[in-house]
């Protein structure tokens, strides 16, 4: 196939691809943009098997067939619960992806090249290799985080920015022998480095707590992005510098967007630990020298308020995701919304364990996209609203990010739901949230804990309600 057409079907490729980030930025056109990025995706691997270096079709046709199959069953068996950790893995394949090109690109470079063009390109491969094994080890850490398997807890080891900078320092350092090196004798410097940011990846995301892990997501979603597109300069194809730009800017801007929510800068989330995932109670909050007291109800006295209220706001949080109560808030808002009330729903930018988690959830569930609506265009309306469910929520409903100049969420903004007329926490207890810090909510007067899983809890105030 001539170059020039296939210069086409690649630009053809990114258009898709842009058309798909502008779908993906709405619930309603989510679907349509997964459909461009498909397509593109498909035309791209196409066009790429057609180009005039290709000799040979087995391996990569082999391996493609070996990861459609592995995608299938993921796609299958993964639970929408468990989708920030797939996430997470997903982005650690495109680092060891970068890694492997890297390094197979400088062993095997396959023509001599001038030194300004070889400088550039030892530049393009160490840049490459160095950010995909941070994103690599970064990504896998987080899926583990993610998933239970190892403390969500930040890792905080004395002196952890002096290693920070010292591990930058070698990084940067070992790239003088690398490019003084003729043919491949550099590799054991690439090597050591390749170490190094490997190292550096687990030290960054083992620092940081649950509470920022939405941020990390998305942080690392970007490295991925960067990572692709250098190892689309190492490969001199257009397509793939273009497709890591995108997906490393897209990243980088909901980063900024998620730490804006937080009123935190990347770098406080990348350094700061923030995040203990303590699982202690949160303490009472003294009020004129007297300590209150948290009020229990049950689902009759919550039926009750929902058949008196005309305007419901439920706000869901990562409880909800992991009792998977999902379908029943569905069931009981649909149940609501024909009795003529007024529901909606309340969704803060950091909600969850990754980037849009509630709206994923809440979609699967069939919860229609005009009521579900962010934290800013609701925030206004919370004190006309009658009763406020609060499913699996803390940190994002705290009224000490507001109160409190000294909590590590202060400034943070936040859902205001105590200034409802009523609100219910749906809890197993009173711990506190990813930040580890105590909630003041819980001991408000105008506030009632629902303890108990919050699906058998939805799903109770479903049958209080049919009676």
């Amino acid at each position: 196939m001539p170059l020039s057409f296939l210069t086409i079907i690649y630009l053809t490729a990114a258009v898709l691809f842009i058309l798909s980030l502008g779908g993906l930025s709405s619930q309603e056109s989510a679907r349509r943009g997964n459909l461009y990025g498909v397509i593109g995706m498909g035309i791209a691997v196409i066009a790429t098997l057609l180009h005039p270096d290709f000799h040979s079709f087995g391996l990569p046709l082999g391996s493609m067939a070996i990861g459609a199959v592995i995608g299938a069953v993921l796609a299958a068996r993964v639970a929408m619960t468990a989708m920030p950790q797939l996430v997470a893995l997903l982005h650690s394949f495109v680092g060891l992806a970068a890694v492997l090109v890297g390094i197979s690109s400088y062993l095997a470079p396959g023509h001599e090249m001038e030194a300004a063009a070889k400088t550039v390109h030892f530049i393009e491969i160490w840049l490459g290799v160095a950010i995909g094994a941070i994103t690599f080890t970064g990504s896998i850490v987080s899926w583990l985080k993610l998933g239970g398997k190892i403390s969500g807890k930040p890792l905080l080891l004395p002196g952890r920015h002096m290693l920070n900078g010292l591990a930058a320092l070698l990084i940067l350092a070992l790239i003088v022998p690398f490019m003084m090196m003729d043919g491949t004798g550099g590799v054991l410097s690439l090597l050591i480095m390749t170490v190094l940011a490997s190292v550096l990846g687990i030290h960054l995301v083992m620092a940081i707590g649950g509470a920022d892990m939405p941020v990390v997501v998305s942080l690392l979603n970007s490295y991925s992005g960067w990572a692709a597109a250098a190892a689309g300069f190492m490969l001199a194809n257009d397509l793939l510098i273009v497709t890591g730009a995108l997906v490393g800017s897209s990243g980088a801007i909901l980063s900024y967007i998620m730490c804006k929510a937080m009123n935190r800068s990347i770098l406080n989330v990348i350094f700061g630990g923030f995040g203990t995932g303590d699982s202690s109670a949160a303490p009472p909050p003294p009020t004129d020298g007297e300590v209150k007291e948290a009020v229990s109800t049950d689902c009759d006295e919550v039926a009750d308020l929902l058949r008196d209220a005309k305007n419901i706001v439920l706000v869901p949080g990562y409880g909800m995701a992991v009792a998977r109560a999902q379908h029943p808030v569905e069931q009981l808002t649909r149940m609501l919304r024909e009795r003529g009330k007024t529901v909606r729903y309340a969704i803060h930018p950091v909600a969850g364990r990754l980037p849009g988690h509630m709206n994923v959830l809440l979609a699967e569930a069939g919860v229609p996209y005009d009521i579900v609506l962010e934290m800013d265009e609701i925030n206004e309306d919370l004190p006309e609203t009658d009763v406020v469910l609060v499913i699996g929520a803390n940190d994002i409903v705290n009224p000490g990010a507001q109160t409190d100049p000294h909590s590590p969420i202060a400034g943070m903004p936040v859902l205001e739901v105590w200034k409802s007329g009523m609100v219910v926490v749906l809890k197993r207890s009173l711990r506190v949230g990813y930040a580890g810090v105590g909630n003041p909510l819980f001991y408000l007067e105008n506030t009632r804990m629902l303890f108990g899983d919050a699906r058998d809890s939805i799903e109770a105030l479903v049958s209080a309600l049919k009676e």
